[in-house]
């Protein structure tokens, strides 16, 4: 490019001893020298923007090392900025640009200092007119006592910052000032340095020492490159102000501290400093390098996190603790090949694995042969497949995870962004435009007490912000509203965002790790909107809410934490949806101490204790998460816990699905509990470790210069907004789940509490469905679906109470039923297993009334040992064996067995066999593909079904073993 013959590179040369104004004037020449002054972005732009006395670096000091995108536009928007305090007078609204080209004849510069016309500050004030500039010469001036300001100025130091120090206390009572390039100290009479009640004030690029500022409303301020020093700035009810580009060091009590609900009585400035603030909100920019400080970062091992947010969670601490993409597709691929040799198949067992038993067998002896059958298996089976719970098993089989199962999982539950939150939720979106109170932009506050404290209904909003190595970041308490965007709090010594007294607002977006207590910390009412934060590598929780605390959390990554991710305790009642918690040292979410919340649609993964911890009197709501891949258990309820555990797909865990003490009263309904390595779902009697959670884990730090108790537990309320609608329950309910592919039995009980466990799919697990080894009180099993398990059915323990009803217990790879217990066995469908249908031993006593029993193998019912009982009504079928349908070699003594309609073995040409009258079991009368939660208790709890086949006469021999043969 060639402008009159010289070439581009000379041109720059010369333009590069240009003044400002000469560079406006060439840019209107024409389209070419227009393009030639843009040109001169990283050479006489930016040699402008940095030589300027007013301003320091664009992104000082937070990234002082980070250039701009345009050193011109930087330049330009501090020079549009620095002209704020000369806006006040009444122009034509023709004219609102004529500011920047306003020549005042009358306009002086007083120069005070040695050797010129005023030898200290309060002279030339007395001398100066309205816009004067006032230039003090490099020195240290004292005064000893308060000026007054009653005319506007601009007073200004020369040379470079730090050569003029002031050590004075102002008190504006003009419209407007401005103060630039000076080093502001208290004087000996008072800590306040400056002050205004009513008019606007304008700081730029000085310092501030020991001191304070206050402003009061309807005053106003704009504060850009300042440095506060053991300093701080006091806001009252002020309807808006603007501090950009500051740090804030070594205070001893908050940097910033705002108190008052915003003054509906404004002055001239709040209308620019409000338009001021939204052109140039964080909301408004596309792309920002991230706030991350990652040299120290790097130090620690911590690895950056990416902007971008996506469903596959990737973000961590520590490469060991992550799954790499080859490790999470090995892991599925094991499995698939673990479901494979599970076995699914609801019709017809393989060839392969056929059992073979004696007449003297038991679970031990059993062992798998491979034989080559001469005769289909198929015509040995009843058709069981078309009973209540078919769409449950339906889904198992149909949805076996692939080599991208795990991503396809969390598919549904892709995190949201914030403008995504903002366009679905309008509260979202009128808090983040919203402009009032203090606004806090691209400030650093480091090495002191607090950050940002707002108090009494006031109004404070921070963007782009660092906050680090302080007792706290922002406080907010007495109904105050704090928006934060876009900031970095970390390493702080305390908690990171501390929220009491009914506080509330929006958190969105910002970074906020290494705190040694909470992240966020929710107390007393406090009820804000956390949203698309990362929470992460705290030495304790990452939220806190406790002692009625509130709250949305919502779209946040919380990962790292030493402790749990969310901590909900003392009647804490949070909203939490939409979150990825993972890699947590402790539970992904934790409620104790009568805590409550409801927790939906979650992805809770790769933690180290249970995915959902609830214990105590905790009664959430935890519905709709995946909680999976966890080190321990999916979801443990322990002593005393509570809560409805609905619609979750608890997958892939190290322990067990669902941890259950026998002393809480869970309701467990409509899970998918799959592929977890130990039990589907545990019930234990054991006491929980002391240790397992701190009675203080939420953090009782006490700060009482807010003059706020510290035995907060004793100020706890009622709420009456408890769910009422959730249905209460006496005895731990397990309702409607898919349990299917564990590593151990499906269901397994060692309680000394009732239980019931009704409509339940428990399907090929690796040892038998449901395992009763320890219940002194009454089990209640009823309208299950108990099948394909690599061991038998259901199994009872001496001692222990069953009442086994309604169930459809199929193609089990043993016993379908084997007691050594007490209890009721009636109308249940005993069909398909390896082993005998129904087997009792030792001292069992069990009344066995009005079954359908088919065993493939095996015999149908088989009594060994003291065995008592009454087996009365039942239905038996002959298996392919063709050995006897029913089997004793008890005493016989207190066994009565009358009435069974026994069945032989058929032959090819003998009409199939099939189950009617009922159908096959489950059977719920009324029941739709889709179990009904609310009313599917009351109905399991009414069996209704009824044997199809009756005698055509009576028994004549009640005695008699073999009643009836066909």
């Amino acid at each position: 490019m060639e402008i009159s013959g010289l070439p581009l590179e000379l041109w720059r040369l010369i333009l590069s001893y240009m003044r400002l104004p000469d560079l406006g004037r060439c840019s209107l020449v024409c389209r070419a020298w227009y393009e030639l002054i843009l040109s001169l972005d990283n050479t006489r732009w930016r040699q402008l923007c940095l030589g300027c006395v007013e301003c320091r670096h664009p992104n000082w000091p937070n990234q002082p090392d980070v250039e701009p995108w345009s050193w011109r536009e930087a330049f330009k928007q501090h020079y549009l900025a620095s002209k704020t305090w000369t806006k006040n007078s009444q122009d034509l609204e023709s004219s609102n640009c004529f500011y920047l080209f306003r020549r005042k004849k009358d306009r002086r510069v007083l120069c005070v200092g040695p050797g010129c016309e005023f030898d200290n500050l309060r002279r030339a004030l007395l001398s100066a007119g309205v816009y004067d500039r006032i230039v003090l010469l490099p020195g240290v001036y004292e005064e000893q006592s308060e000026i007054f300001l009653k005319a506007p100025v601009e007073i200004m130091g020369r040379g470079k910052l730090g050569d003029v120090a002031l050590l004075a206390s102002f008190d504006q009572h003009c419209p407007t000032m401005r103060l630039c390039n000076l080093v502001f100290m208290p004087a000996w009479f008072t800590p306040v340095i400056y002050k205004t009640t009513s008019g606007h004030v304008q700081f730029d690029n000085c310092n501030f020492e020991s001191g304070q500022l206050q402003i009061h409303a309807p005053g106003t301020c704009q504060v850009k490159f300042c440095t506060f020093n053991q300093s701080s700035i006091n806001f009252h009810s002020v309807a808006i102000s603007l501090l950009e580009n500051c740090e804030f060091a070594g205070s001893e009590n908050a940097s910033v501290t705002v108190e008052g609900c915003p003054s509906l009585d404004r002055n001239w400035a709040c209308k620019h400093l409000t338009m001021l603030a939204k052109s140039r909100s964080v909301l408004l920019q596309t792309s920002e390098p991230p706030l991350r400080n990652t040299s120290k970062l790097d130090s620690q091992g911590h690895l950056p996190v990416g902007s971008m947010r996506t469903c596959e969670i990737v973000v961590g601490e520590e490469p060991g603790l992550l799954f790499s993409a080859a490790q999470t597709e090995a892991m599925l691929k094991r499995a698939c090949e673990k479901e494979n040799d599970l076995s699914g198949d609801l019709t017809v067992t393989p060839k392969e694995e056929a059992m073979t038993m004696d007449t003297d067998s038991s679970d031990s002896e059993l062992s798998t042969s491979s034989e080559n059958e001469e005769e289909s298996e198929s015509s040995y089976r009843l058709p069981y497949q078309a009973h209540s719970l078919s769409h449950l098993l339906a889904k198992v089989i149909h949805s076996r995870p692939q080599a991208n199962g795990l991503t396809a999982l969390q598919n549904d539950y892709e995190l949201k962004s914030l403008p995504q939150e903002m366009q679905k939720d309008k509260e979202v979106q009128a808090l983040a435009n919203s402009v009032q109170g203090c606004l806090v932009r691209k400030c650093l506050f480091r090495d002191g007490k607090g950050g940002v404290f707002v108090c009494s209904q006031g109004q404070a909003r921070a963007e782009g912000s660092i906050f680090r190595d302080l007792t706290y970041a922002v406080r907010g308490i007495q109904n105050s509203k704090i928006i934060m965007l876009k900031n970095d709090i970390h390493h702080c010594k305390t908690s990171g965002i501390f929220l009491r007294l009914g506080a509330g607002g929006l958190i969105a977006d910002n970074d906020i790790h290494s705190n040694c207590e909470a992240g966020i910390d929710i107390r007393k009412g406090a009820n804000p909107l956390i949203l698309c934060n990362r929470i992460h590598s705290g030495l304790r929780s990452g939220i806190v809410v406790l002692g009625n605390g509130k709250g949305i959390i919502r779209s946040n990554q919380i990962y790292g934490n030493k402790e749990a991710g969310i901590y909900i305790l003392y009647n804490g009642n949070p909203l939490v949806s939409g979150n990825h918690i993972f890699q947590g040292l402790a539970a992904g979410i934790a409620v104790n101490e009568n805590g409550r919340g409801q927790i939906t649609e979650n992805v809770i993964r790769e933690n180290q204790w249970g995915g959902a911890d609830i214990r105590r009197g905790g009664d959430p709501v935890l519905r709709s998460n995946l909680i999976c891949c966890g080190y321990s258990d999916g979801v443990v309820v322990g002593e005393r816990g509570k809560g409805l555990i609905e619609g979750n797909t608890i997958y892939g865990n190290k322990g067990c699905g669902v941890w259950i003490m026998s002393s809480s009263l869970p309701h467990i309904t409509s899970n998918q509990i799959g592929h977890n390595s130990i039990y589907g779902v545990a019930v234990f009697c054991r006491k929980d470790d002391a240790n397992d959670y701190l009675a203080n884990q939420g953090g009782n730090e006490n700060f009482n210069d807010e003059g706020e108790a510290a035995n907060w537990e004793n100020e706890l309320e009622s709420e009456d907004e408890h769910l009422t609608s959730r249905r209460p329950i006496s005895v731990a309910l397990v309702e409607s789940n898919s349990i299917n592919h564990n590593g151990a039995a499906g269901l397994y009980v060692k309680s000394s509490e009732a239980l019931n466990i009704i409509g339940n799919a428990i399907h090929a697990n690796r040892d038998c469905g449901v395992s009763i080894s320890q219940s002194s009180q009454l089990t209640r099993i009823a309208n299950n679906s108990i099948s394909c398990n690599s061991l038998g059915g259901v199994q009872v323990e001496a001692e222990c109470r069953v009442d086994l009803r309604g169930n459809g217990i199929y193609d089990n790879s043993s016993h379908g039923v084997a007691s050594k217990g007490d209890g009721v066995v009636t109308e249940n469908d005993i069909l398909g297993n390896k082993g005998c249908g129904l087997r009792l031993s030792q001292a069992a006593d069990m009344k066995i009334i009005k079954n359908r029993i088919h065993s493939f193998r095996g015999y149908g019912i088989e009594m060994l040992d003291q065995t008592k009982g009454v087996l009365q009504d039942n239905v038996i079928f002959q298996g392919k064996s063709k050995r006897a349908i029913l089997q004793q070699t008890s005493s016989g003594d207190g066994c009565i067995v009358q009435n069974n309609k026994l069945i032989a073995f058929k032959k090819k040409f003998d009409a199939a066999w099939t189950l009617e009258n009922p159908p096959a079991r489950p059977h719920i009368e009324g029941s739709s593909r889709g179990v009904s939660i609310s009313g599917n208790s009351q109905k399991v709890t009414n069996v209704t079904a009824r044997i199809a086949a009756r005698m055509d006469g009576g028994c004549h021999n009640n005695g008699s073993i073999f009643c009836t043969i066909l």
